[in-house]
């Protein structure tokens, strides 16, 4: 059997993680990148964040700057640049890690599944053949077999060429 380590979600498996103040998608500073907040890149009209808490490895979070919780919301410019990013984020992503496929989507609202129902984002994650296995159906926690921070360090080159 093999031992699949990933103790940086223990926080989180726990309910102990840290709470965080203010939305995640407004993240400090005015930097167009940090690893500390796995900002990947930060535009006028775009932000692209590592979630913290991944379904899979290179799972992104694509969000407007603006703080809205409804496509609908979105301006026409605010909604060709999210869905460019979308783009080349899954680009990126297909590059870098090569999986066998992808989940893209958002849930708009808490009843949707949104667990940031106040700022609509769009989730990129990557999907391998056989990527959760049992541990999944009976722990309730997934397995990631890269470390988060190797992931960023992984995209982050190609993030900041998109630098506007």
């Amino acid at each position: 059997m093999k031992t699949l380590w990933t103790p940086w979600r223990i926080e989180h498996v726990l309910g102990n993680a840290p709470k965080t103040t203010g939305c995640i998608f407004e993240p400090g500073g005015h930097d167009f990148a940090d690893k500390n907040q796995l900002l990947l890149y930060r535009g006028a009209l775009v932000i692209v964040l590592l979630n913290r808490y991944p379904y899979s490895n290179g799972h992104l979070l694509v969000a407007p700057t603006r703080h809205v919780p409804n496509i609908t919301d979105l301006s026409q410019q605010e909604s060709d640049a999210v869905m460019e990013m979308v783009k080349k984020a899954t680009t990126l992503l297909d590059k870098h890690l090569t999986p066998d496929g992808f989940n893209i989507g958002c849930n708009i609202g808490q009843i949707a599944g949104a667990g940031i129902a106040d700022h609509l984002h769009f989730h990129i994650v990557p999907r391998w053949n056989g990527d959760h296995n049992f541990i999944t159906v009976l722990a309730d926690t997934r397995t990631i077999a890269e470390h988060i921070e190797v992931t960023f360090d992984r995209l982050s080159p190609d993030f900041l060429s998109l630098k506007e």
